[in-house]
């Protein structure tokens, strides 16, 4: 089959098809940042202790492990275009099973409505990716990259405004203390209630995502893509080359990497809404936000200034640098003083007249932990990827497997900030920068054997 080339696009098709891939990596960060909003709501509505709601990111996350093999052979199966139609299907399939796990207040059917999204997602990202180098000339793929990654992270701001608005209004009758003052069936009753609010914004992103994965089905992206593949490839043949795979080292430091980066990420991400909440604070479901408008910041940063002024290994330095700093800042600064961010943004409210929160110098030290964590992921990716030759297939999946750090990390600080605090617990995040800035420096160069 003859494949459509970036060169067969005109200025309509190209702005036509790059729209269409910015909404759906606008649609990646909304589902994916959503799980910060949906811990401390699904820990009232379901009664769990901290730790149990963490699960909320182990069952997302953990789909990125499961597919990250299968779908490449889903779509050798289906075609590119066709792989999307059906990842954005099964998410919708995922945002339909929260109607009956709102209903039943069943915990484990949010967990199961949670990883059939993280499934289609994974599909997603591995039939989108691609897209993004041969819709437009190869050699203006990097900016089209930094346009993506900003429609990833502004969706991350929005998503847990736009959800915490919709579901978590009025949560002060849904306190501990109220709830204790109830008979069962009274408090049974209020809780049946508050968890029918999630059916409204589910069911409308279902809807949605139908109407554009129909939008996808007959757009103009291509189904067919040129890029190197072995037809003969089996899956069988794929795993047999794991082993050797593992044994290059900066390839299996880079899994590594990915694995405990994208752990901490979202730590500050999705995690920092449990430490809001242990710290009483009403607006503790919108912490999310400000950490993704930190990584957007510290993106554009990186198109600024990679590679004309650093390198991709030196901001990964300087990166993993401060994000050791803003660690030990957030586990020893004041919990209850909010002196550094009113000194910095206190002007937004009192010459601009916003509304925003004067959040704790400990929370936002881990908000500002998005601007550490920006540039990681596009810093690691080719540093572990780098000279692998007829590894580099595995090795890209391998990589995405590693992705499952977002599903053990979060759990773990959620299990230790219910025996130590959740600021103390903070501290498993210096250790982890510290072995990034190990891969940045020495762990990423190519040993000769």
């Amino acid at each position: 089959m003859e494949t459509k080339s970036s060169t067969t696009y005109n200025s309509r098709n190209y702005f036509m098809a790059l729209s269409i891939i910015g909404a759906l990596f606008f649609i990646f960060g909304f589902v994916t940042w959503l799980n910060g909003s949906l811990m401390p709501f699904l820990q009232t509505a379901c009664e769990l202790t901290p730790f149990e709601a963490s699960l909320v990111t182990l069952a997302f996350y953990i789909a990125y492990f499961v597919m990250a093999l299968p779908s490449s052979f889903v779509l050798k199966k289906t075609g590119y275009k066709n792989g999307v139609f059906i990842g954005l299907l099964v998410m919708a399939l995922g945002a339909l099973i929260f109607i009956p796990a709102a209903y039943s207040r069943e915990f484990g059917v949010f967990l199961a409505g949670l990883f059939v999204l993280g499934t289609g997602l994974a599909l997603l990202q591995t039939a989108t990716n691609p897209f993004i180098t041969i819709i437009g000339p190869r050699e203006s793929a990097a900016k089209r990259m930094a346009i993506m990654g900003i429609c990833n992270k502004m969706a991350g701001v929005f998503s847990p405004l736009v959800l915490t608005a919709l579901i978590m209004h009025g949560m002060e009758k849904f306190s501990e203390s109220n709830l204790a003052l109830l008979s069962f069936d009274e408090k049974e009753l209020l809780l049946n209630q508050l968890a029918s609010r999630i059916v409204g914004p589910y069911t409308a992103m279902a809807i949605l995502l139908v109407l554009f994965a129909v939008l996808v089905k007959y757009s103009s992206l291509p189904n067919q893509i040129d890029v190197e593949e072995d037809d003969h490839e089996t899956l069988k043949g794929f795993v047999k080359q794991i082993p050797a795979a593992l044994k290059i080292k900066h390839l299996l430091l880079g899994i590594i990497t990915i694995f405990v980066y994208v752990g901490v990420e979202v730590m500050a991400g999705d995690s920092l809404t449990q430490f809001g909440k242990s710290l009483h604070l009403d607006y503790a479901p919108k912490l999310t936000s400000f950490t993704m408008a930190f990584m957007v910041f510290g993106y554009i940063l990186g198109i600024i200034l990679i590679p004309k002024v650093i390198s991709q290994s030196k901001a990964l330095v300087i990166s993993a640098v401060l994000g050791v700093l803003f660690a030990f800042g957030a586990a020893y600064s004041s919990a209850t003083e909010n002196n550094l961010f009113t000194s910095i943004f206190g002007w937004l409210n009192s010459v601009l007249g916003f509304d925003i929160p004067l959040i704790p110098n400990a929370v936002f030290f881990v908000t500002l932990l998005g601007w550490a964590n920006a540039l990681m992921w596009p810093a690691i990716w080719p540093l572990a990827l780098n000279n692998l030759g007829k590894y580099t297939k595995i090795g890209s999946a391998l990589l995405v497997m590693g992705i499952a750090g977002g599903a053990i990390i979060p759990p773990t600080y959620a299990k230790l900030g219910q025996s130590i605090g959740f600021q103390q617990a903070l501290w498993i995040m210096v250790p982890i920068y510290i072995y990034i800035i190990y891969f940045a420096i020495s762990g990423h160069k190519i040993k000769s054997t």
